[in-house]
């Protein structure tokens, strides 16, 4: 289509500049409403905040950094006609560019005076602007490598996941102010796709979801109607084999059944988890219920039998996919990164459709283990996939085998991934309605309504429990000021003004009531005993094992924390010592982890047989005292086996 087509439709309605990455219209089938980055800003302290501030002066440098070595601005040079060198990187390089865009211009809402952020957006909007056809197709690979094949494999090309992404980056821009230039690059491709998918037109879907969460949020921005009925019309498609066998067949793109119809969440984890954040968004926007009630059932499957005890998805190196129920194997976790931050934004989709604190339980438990494990303490390495366990003597067979994190992958989906998510993070820690407001993550911020109310959130958390709040507005009426409890957590008080409240857990959260004036305080203290945490027992990989949790935080032990020649996979949680309890503590030598866990432990002794006739006996070796760190941070010391999952020594 022409650029005359973007005249036909209304312009993003006022105030979006506020708004965050999801951000459902008025009349969505949304109980909950988020505030936008230019509500909810995280405070220079606290974990959050702290590592929000690392996204921005390490992460997202890093990866503006390696689009360029690494060839992916070089792609769309070449695009654009400036340049004659050979297309570098995988063939959807595209889309790490527009995911890196994306992240900038969410950190743009808070730092506008970063001239390298805002010379980064508006170069590479210029340059995707010229790089685009007439017709409105934007892709380097397919306008450098392989005009021909433009659309002719939806199964392999994704051509739709990177105009995805790139529409994802648009609304960033337009929701920020950062970049109005990257909307209308974006609406040229989103017309043209209408054109080609929409009604009476041809009849595919992309093998690698994305396009359809990415469609709904640029008609959140522009009101564009077609734009969601395009993207109702992708899931709708989706389920009639239309994608052919593959070499994994139709489960691994999500092409087998129908999806109001699927049971189960099956084949590529990413792939699932981007289909079901857009099935998520056409449902609220439609009212489609069967919708959402299928992303609710798939959700249940997901959490009752598919995820790891760190949120990570994915159980299987071959296809990047779920595998059976209970086929969790910990030293074989893929767990990819992009499937966390999939996940993260899944639930909150969820969160915003239902009100149910069990979703902000899942974003909080990804977001802490899963998520943060796979950025390095310097921003500047990464993780693709996340194990729970690394073996003494493990021998890495690729990028994706994680023994160390790496700078930059020829896959790179991950870091960018990572940086938007990062730059994001404030839209994601509280919503509204009409009856106050809603806090669903801790962290050191200022939180503002659009009615105008005001609180202040202080806490160390996740290492302590004690979240502060004060109010800084008045209010006319009374309104509630609603407090997530985390299933995790057994016990709580609440305090205004200092005075005890009694505040029962209703739906996930403590709720207070009152007609605020300015400095009302109100204290939540969440009690964190350490928790030892066992699987199911179909789970054979861990039978016989626990992890050791605290908060929302899951620990691990660590080679470097053990006596020299000791081997990782010989230690024992001592059950025979129930008077020595695991208890936090402090190690001078780990000083940015206020807390670590220690705990009785022993080694084993099992001889040096491979088998043995009738169950093998254990003899009882040395004791020595266990030291568990968050495993978020494993691996930034030294290189050397982990575990999350630790065998219990049989009693007696």
């Amino acid at each position: 289509m022409t650029q005359q087509k973007l005249s036909d439709t209304a312009p993003a309605a006022p105030g979006l500049e506020a708004a965050g990455p999801v951000t459902p219209t008025p009349g969505a089938l949304s109980a909950l409403r988020p505030l936008g980055l230019g509500q909810a800003r995280l405070g220079a302290g606290g974990l959050l905040g702290r590592w929000r501030r690392r996204n921005a002066e390490a992460t997202l440098p890093h990866c503006v950094d390696n689009l360029h070595g690494s060839g992916n601005i070089g792609n769309l040079r070449a695009a654009a006609g400036e340049s004659g060198d050979e297309f570098a990187g995988m063939w959807f390089a595209d889309s790490d560019v527009h995911k890196t865009l994306e992240a900038a211009a969410w950190q743009l809402a808070t730092s506008p005076e970063d001239a390298g952020l805002r010379s980064f957006v508006d170069g590479t909007t210029a340059l995707l602007a010229r790089a685009q056809r007439a017709d409105g197709y934007l892709n380097s690979y397919f306008t450098v490598v392989a005009p021909q094949e433009r659309w002719a494999r939806p199964d392999w090309s994704h051509e739709l996941y990177c105009a995805g992404h790139l529409f994802q980056a648009a609304v960033a821009a337009a929701r920020t102010g950062v970049s109005p230039d990257l909307l209308t690059v974006a609406r040229r491709f989103a017309d043209l796709l209408v054109e080609r998918f929409g009604p009476d037109g041809v009849e595919e879907v992309c093998g690698h979801p994305e396009v359809e969460t990415a469609l709904a949020e640029l008609y959140r921005v522009t009101g564009h109607r077609p734009y969601l009925d395009l993207a109702r019309r992708f899931l709708d498609l989706r389920g009639r084999g239309l994608l052919g066998h593959g070499r994994f067949g139709p489960r691994y793109y999500q092409d087998h059944q129908p999806v109001r119809e699927v049971r189960e969440v099956t084949g590529h984890a990413v792939r699932q988890l981007y289909l079901l954040a857009g099935m998520v968004d056409v449902a609220v926007e439609t009212g489609d219920l069967a919708l959402l009630d299928a992303a609710e059932r798939l959700w249940a499957d997901a959490f009752r039998s598919r995820t790891y005890v760190t949120g990570a998805h994915g159980s299987r190196h071959r296809e990047e996919a779920y595998g059976d129920p209970y086929e969790l194997p910990p030293d074989r976790a893929y767990g990819e990164t992009c499937a966390a931050i999939a996940s993260f934004q899944w639930n909150w989709r969820l969160l915003l459709a239902t009100g149910r604190a069990r979703y902000a339980d899942e974003m909080e438990r990804v977001l802490y283990n899963a998520v943060a494990a796979a950025v390095s303490s310097d921003g500047r390495h990464f993780f693709y996939s996340n194990p729970l366990h690394l073996r003494t003597g493990h021998a890495s067979t690729g990028e994706e085998a994680a023994a160390r994190r790496l700078p930059w992958y020829s896959c790179a989906c991950c870091p960018p991934n990572i940086a938007r998510l990062m730059a994001s993070l404030p839209g994601y820690l509280s919503t509204a309605d009409d009856g106050g407001l809603q806090i669903h993550l801790y962290g050191d911020a200022s939180l503002t309504t659009p009615d105008g109310r005001r609180v202040e959130m202080r806490t160390d958390y996740p290492w302590q429990g004690r979240v502060e709040l004060a109010v800084t507005s008045e209010a006319d009426a009374p309104w509630t000021l609603a407090l997530r409890v985390p299933a995790w957590c057994a016990a709580y008080t609440v305090s205004v003004d200092g005075e005890p409240v009694r505040a029962p857990v209703r739906d996930g959260y403590v709720r207070v009531t009152r007609a605020w004036r300015p400095g009302a305080t109100v204290v939540l203290d969440l009690e964190m005993p350490v928790r030892q945490v066992a699987a199911h027992p179909r789970v054979d990989a861990v039978r016989g094992c626990v992890a050791l949790a605290r908060g929302p935080l899951v620990y691990c032990l660590e080679q470097a924390d053990l006596p020299p020649g000791t081997v990782l996979e010989d230690v024992r949680l001592d059950p025979a010592a129930p008077a020595v309890p695991i208890t936090p503590g402090d190690r001078e030598d780990l000083p940015d982890v206020p807390v670590v866990l220690t705990a009785r432990g022993l080694v084993a002794d099992a001889g040096d047989s491979l088998y043995t006739a009738g169950p093998r006996r254990e003899r009882t070796g040395t004791p020595l005292t266990l030291t568990a760190v968050p495993y978020f941070l494993w691996g930034n010391r030294s290189e050397g086996p982990m575990r999350v999952w630790i065998p219990v020594a049989a009693a007696g």
